[in-house]
């Protein structure tokens, strides 16, 4: 990887106990970590967006019709698939208008939105940390972003896996 990712963050909303800082310092070391990885050849840039249920629901309604809350969605800008997940090889099909912010020059990977509610409640359901539901949400979501799905049972044991693998080396653990 030829750099450190770029975390574009906003946030239109509130996770107790846990800055904007030390969230764009979580999503920056899960990103770095899942890109390498893969072995991301490319400086990347993605999007994360902290918001509201309500806003949420209705993304989730538009794209997915799906008219409820869910704690993360994911929108990717690259054609990876189950087939090709993680293969930055086929990008040199395409043109850099295509895959590239015109304004940075970097791999543009995609948009990664978080419920901060979702985040709140599923950290005290499973017995962590925000910090902890955090970075997993914005693990889980790159790994869609780069083509991982979790429809069949192979393709959710291997998200899962690599889940753990990134969570681990980035010291994001279930007890913290």
């Amino acid at each position: 990887m030829a750099g450190d990712p770029e975390i574009y963050f906003e946030n239109n909303s509130r996770i107790d106990g846990l800055s904007d800082e030390d969230m764009q310092k979580a999503s920056l070391m899960i990103v770095k970590e899942a890109l390498s990885l893969y072995g991301c050849p490319y400086e990347c840039s993605v999007n994360v967006y902290l918001t509201d249920e309500e806003e949420i629901r209705e993304m989730n309604s538009e794209n997915r019709g799906i008219d409820s809350a869910t704690d993360v969605l994911s929108f990717p800008n690259l054609p990876f698939t189950t087939e090709n997940k993680g293969d930055f090889d086929i990008l040199s099909d395409y043109s850099d208008a295509d895959i590239m912010d015109p304004e940075t020059g970097k791999l543009l990977l995609g948009d990664i939105v978080i419920c901060a509610a979702k985040v709140m409640a599923q950290a005290e359901e499973y017995g962590h940390s925000v910090k902890r539901e955090f970075a997993f949400l914005v693990c889980h979501s790159i790994l869609h972003l780069l083509g991982f799905d979790h429809m069949e049972d192979a393709d959710r044991e291997e998200m899962e896996s690599a889940q753990r693998l990134i969570l681990e080396n980035t010291g994001y653990t279930r007890d913290k």
